[in-house]
Parts: C-alpha cells; structure tokens; sequence
C-alpha cells in the first residue's frame, strides 16, 4: 500500500511541467534581477542628485515666474494704494490676477521651504542628528543651522531670540551629548546656503502676503471685516486663493496655518492643538481663555460663509462681513453671562381652617396606646439642684428623674388601668365568664369563699336567679330600687 502511494507521488511530480511549476529559468530570473537593480540604481541616482546639488530640486528661485511676480509686488507696493477708491476689484483686472498669482506663489513657496528644509537635515545630520526632532519649523531650524554652523560648543554660540528660552536649554544639553562631528567645508557651504534660500524665499512670503493684505479690503471685504486684513490674507495664501478658500469647510479653515510643536518633553497643559490663523484674530483673542476654542470654531464657520459671499461677488460693501461679526460678538457675550439667579420660592399661603385630621375610635386607641404614663412623666423630670437615683447608682444606669423623691407631690405612683385595658378586661371576662345560659365544661359546682372555704353553690340556681342573656337586676320582674329618694 505505501509503496503504491509513493508511486503516485512520483508519477504525479514527473508530470509537472517546468512552466507549471512557478519557478523562473535561470534567464529569466536573471534578466528580471538585473531590471530590479537597474532601477534601484536609478533611484539612488536620482537621490544622489537631489541631495548633493540642490539646484535640481528646488528651482522656484530660479524660475522667470518668481522673478516676474517679485517684481510686479515691489512695483504696486512702491506705487501704494492707488485703486483705494474703487468700490471692489474686478476679476478683469490686471491687479485682481497679480493677487490670485501671488496667493498661488505663496502656495509654491510653502513647498519649495519644505524641500530646502529636508536637504539641509539630511546635509546637517551628520553634525547635530537630533536637531531635527527637537526644532521642528523650517525656517527655526535654518536659522538655527546658520547661527551655529560648525561649532560643537554651543555655549560660545548666541542663541538668544532665535527659540523659546526652554527650547535653547534643551538644545543646549542634547549638543553636549551629541554623537555628530563636524562637517566638511564643502558640505557646511552648501548647507549654509540653503540656509540663505530658504530665509530669503521667507522674506519673500512676508512681503508677497503684506501686498495681498493691502489689497484684501477689495478682493475679499466681508472676509476681512470678520478676521482682518492680516489672517484674510493668510489664509487666502495658505488654501490657495479665494475659490479654494471658498470651497473649504469650517473645519479645515480652522486649522489653517496650525503648526506642529515639539514640546520636548515639557506639560501638554498649555499646548493649544489645531489652532491655525483664525484662533490668532482679535475677535477671538478678546474672548476668555475657556471660551476661545469655542470662539474660534464660531468664526471659521463665519469666515467661510463670508468667503463664498466674496467669491460669488454678492456684497461689495462688506455689509454682510459686519453682521456676521456682530452676530459672532452677540454670542460671545450671550456666552460670558451669569446664569440667572434663582427665583425666590414663595411661602405657600397660611390656612387658617383647621387641617382635616382622622379622628374616632381608631385614632383614640391610637392614642391611648401610646400615651405616656405617669410613671414615664415622672423619670423624665429632674428637680433642680437634687440628684436623681439610678438602676447602678452613682449615676450610672438608668436614671429614674423624680421617682420616688420627696417634693414630688406624690407618695407612690399608682399604675391605673387606661380606659383601652379595662375594656379589653370586660370583653374578656364577658366571653369566657359570661351570664349565658350554656354552660362551659370546665364550670365547677365548687367555690372558694373567704368565709366558709370551700363550698357547694349550684350554678343553674345562680344563673336562674341573676336571669339570662340581656336581664339584668335594673330590669328584672322581681327586682326593686334599693334607694329611693322622696321628695
């Protein structure tokens, strides 16, 4: 049998074929390796390239649009704000297209500062390795790069206004310990001149968002009146123009501008997460501190609506930006009031009629039952200046109050039977000792007087004598007044 099976087995593998196999030839594995490294090597060509001559990969500053656009800015800027008195610019107009060119380049610049931003870390690595993770922003890191260049001892480099005081101590430690040695001459030139292109391509931000901000009274009025002319323009700039800001929803348009921190191991108490631009605005900052996350998401809705007012060219007089501002102010304030005060709760009229209270026999044995005794009323009481005897004595155990003690007007205490016992009593020796004419088997003829002991009396007698049932001696055939008083 187990030969058989591996019989099978074998006839079964010499059937396969070299192509049902899955295995490549040893021409085509080879030919496809060698694709595998020849573009790998390309790749590593290409990266070669990029990082060692940065002309390659950042190219804007060399572009004849930058250079056009640039000089364009510097022109209208020189020539002021001539175009104050049109009503709105109009998208025929050669400035409304100088504006939209310069939001796009702003865009373009952003990109261009990322790239120059990761050529100098990986240029600087080799140096400070764990600079990159402690300063996070690239034009801080550049100008970071720049004040220290080749110095391993950061304590003869100036570091003051260029980072948060926390900030330069950490650096400060971290280069104390660092692994990184110093760099080439020739890699520290062209890290220091990327470090140059990348603060001028800033410079040249600054400048292009302070021209769009001069202009955003006409190309955007609502949305400057709502967040000002200053965070209008970044944000223009930041999304790209009018028509993508317009087409932003709230939520994105509030974190606009939002940076990335690195808190280097200090409290996230104070940190403030997706805040961009608008969380800077007046309107938000004049809000309390608990209420400005709250403010902010108010106004990039707001700002959004006043975007697509300005994109549509619905209002040109900014009458809509206003009242959405005030609309946005109103509600701040609705936000900071007290909350009302409690209205007094009046006291509920006297009734002067007497309450309706349950009362009869129920409420008398009630009563009754749990009336105090006299006996209770007198171990309540204390005489003043006279001690009161207890179950221990010496004042321990119960006290007995003025029991038994002489001044309280009475020699003993009598335990009188209350009108609910006695009646109780009755009822009980009517059913078991009644005057019925039945007779109970446990009756004997037999009775104990005081006088002659035990004698012999005939109940049937007695009872025939006394009558039956309801008689009695007051109404009985034979009975008579014992006492009569004549007058």
């Amino acid at each position: 049998m187990q030969a058989t099976l591996a019989d099978s087995f074998l006839a079964d593998l010499e059937d396969l074929s070299d192509n049902e196999s899955g295995v490549l030839g040893p021409q085509e594995g080879d030919h496809v390796r060698d694709e595998v490294l020849d573009s790998d090597e390309e790749m590593a060509t290409e990266q070669l390239l990029s990082y060692e001559d940065l002309d390659t990969v950042a190219k804007l500053q060399k572009s004849q649009r930058y250079h056009d656009i640039m000089k364009k800015v510097d022109e209208a800027m020189a020539e002021g704000t001539e175009s104050s008195g049109k009503a709105l610019v109009s998208e025929d107009d050669p400035e409304y297209q100088l504006i939209v060119d310069c939001n796009t380049l702003s865009v373009d610049i952003d990109n261009e500062i990322v790239i120059i931003h990761n050529f100098i870390r990986d240029k600087y690595r080799a140096k400070f390795p764990e600079l990159e993770s402690l300063v996070l922003h690239p034009i801080d890191y550049s100008r970071l790069v720049k004040q220290i260049g080749n110095e391993m001892d950061l304590t003869l480099v100036d570091l003051e206004g260029l980072l948060p005081s926390a900030t330069i101590m950490v650096v400060s430690v971290t280069a104390s310990t660092t692994s990184g040695k110093p760099l080439s001459e020739e890699n520290l030139q062209k890290t220091l001149e990327a470090c140059d292109r990348a603060l001028a391509l800033d410079e040249a931000k600054k400048k292009v968002l302070e021209f769009v901000e001069s202009r955003m009274g006409f190309i955007a009025p609502n949305l400057s009146a709502i967040v000002g002319s200053a965070v209008a323009a970044k944000l223009m700039g930041v999304a790209g123009g009018l028509s993508a800001l317009s087409k932003m929803p709230a939520c994105n348009v509030q974190i606009l501008g939002a940076k990335k921190k690195n808190l280097a191991g200090f409290s996230t108490a104070s940190s403030l997460p997706h805040t961009g631009f608008v969380f800077h605005t007046e309107i938000v900052q004049s809000t309390p501190p608990p209420l400005r996350m709250r403010a902010c998401r108010l106004v990039a809705g707001k700002s959004t609506l006043a975007a697509r007012v300005d994109f549509t060219r619905g209002d040109h007089t900014a009458k809509t930006g206003i009242n959405l501002r005030e609309e946005i102010r109103k509600k701040i304030e609705k936000w900071q009031e007290p909350p009302p005060p409690k209205q007094p709760k009046p006291l509920p009229v006297p009734d002067s009629d007497p309450k309706k209270k349950r009362g009869g026999r129920r409420l008398r044995k009630m009563k009754e039952r749990y009336a105090l005794t006299d006996m209770r009323k007198l171990a309540n009481r204390m005489r003043f200046g006279v001690p009161e005897e207890s179950s221990l004595g010496d004042g321990l155990g119960e006290g007995y109050g003025m029991l038994g003690q002489a001044g309280s007007g009475k020699l003993r205490v009598s335990i009188g039977q209350n009108k609910l016992a006695a009646k109780v009593a009755k009822k009980f020796k009517e059913k078991h000792y009644g005057s019925s004419g039945a007779t109970s088997g446990l009756s004997s003829s037999l009775a104990f007087t005081p006088v002659q002991g035990i004698e012999l009396s005939n109940p049937q007698a007695q009872a025939a004598l006394l009558g039956s049932g309801t008689q009695s001696t007051y109404f009985s055939e034979t009975g008579t007044f014992s006492k009569i008083k004549r007058i």
